[in-house]
């Protein structure tokens, strides 16, 4: 079964590289393929690694979307423009989701958007602990593939060093790959600002339990916030700099000069979950602080202030 991923970034090239490398047929999809066919390397997203010889890169998209798998590898922010644009071609494929991310502007999830805008195809997530210069290498990783009645995309999926496991449960899986980013900023404020390891534990796990809110309310399973889309990106996430969104929080901790060039997902999601959450009455007070930082609106030493004088409770 031929496979094509869309959006050539560094995600992308890499889940293109360990799919390919076992022997399977890639299509990689970029909007602007560059000299990569040539090179065999992505070297603006994702320099240093070869592209196997079975990875094919194209600009053309109907070619890649010839397949009857697509991982969508674009930005979670441009997604829904992205599907809509290409409805027509996307159409009856299985659309695997591997953004992360609340939509800005509608509130929705990747497989709520892949069903607003193209409800003949079959949504699908990936989602997991992973960073793309770990999977690229072949390091080992497990992920979450969220698909109903998912058992042959898991078999076409499943690589030397992805070992998947299945999900019904879209919105949990989606949500948790969501907010882990959101709270991986807080974290990432409280390391730059000095705050300790203590206090990003405590980060951590206050924030896991919005995250279990925040899913509840949307119908998904609490148990799968506890699983590798929910809680095993979460401990990745809030723990390397590697990961963007964490990168991102210790400069703002520290006051540095913020990284640019990257997709830092965590922000618009921070701000859609935030706006959502009041619209319900759902106490969502890290997201909330996160917003609050990110939006100038109050200092880092006053977001820590108001997170501890919060009234004390049974946890």
């Amino acid at each position: 079964m031929s496979i094509s991923v869309l959006g050539a970034g560094a995600f992308g090239t890499a889940l293109a590289i360990s799919l390919a490398q076992d022997g399977k047929r890639i299509v990689l999809w970029a909007r602007d393929p560059g000299d990569m066919q040539n090179t065999r390397e992505n070297t603006r997203r994702l320099p240093g690694y070869e592209l196997p010889a079975s990875l094919t890169v194209t600009g053309d998209l109907a070619q890649a979307c010839d397949a009857p798998i697509l991982l969508l590898a674009t930005p979670m922010q441009s997604l829904s423009e992205f599907i809509r644009a290409h409805a027509d071609i996307l159409s009856g494929k299985i659309l695997v989701a591997c953004c992360k991310g609340v939509d800005l502007k509608t509130g929705l999830g990747p497989a709520e958007i892949i069903r607003a805008n193209c409800p003949s195809a079959t949504p699908a997530i990936l989602s997991g602990p992973s960073f793309a210069v770990d999977i690229a290498a072949g390091l080992p990783t497990a992920l979450t593939l969220a698909c109903e009645n998912g058992e042959i995309l898991q078999s076409a999926l499943s690589t030397h060093n992805i070992r998947l496991y299945r999900s019904a449960d879209l919105a949990g899986v989606e949500i948790g790959g969501a907010l882990k980013n959101v709270v991986a900023i807080a974290c990432g404020i409280a390391i730059g600002a000095g705050l300790g390891e203590s206090a990003r534990a405590a980060l951590m796990t206050r924030g896991f339990a919005e995250m279990q809110r925040y899913a509840i309310a949307h119908g998904a399973r609490p148990e799968t916030l506890a699983g590798l889309s929910g809680f095993g990106d979460l401990a990745l996430t809030c723990a390397s700099e590697k990961s963007r969104n964490f990168a991102y929080g210790l400069a703002l901790g520290r006051g540095t000069a913020l990284p640019t060039g990257t997709t830092v997902e965590g922000k618009a999601t921070a701000k859609a979950v935030s706006i959502h959450a009041q619209s319900i009455g759902l106490d969502m007070p890290i997201a909330d602080m996160v917003v609050a930082v990110l939006d100038n609106l109050i200092t880092i030493r006053e977001a820590i202030d108001m997170l501890l004088a919060r009234p004390l409770k049974e946890e």
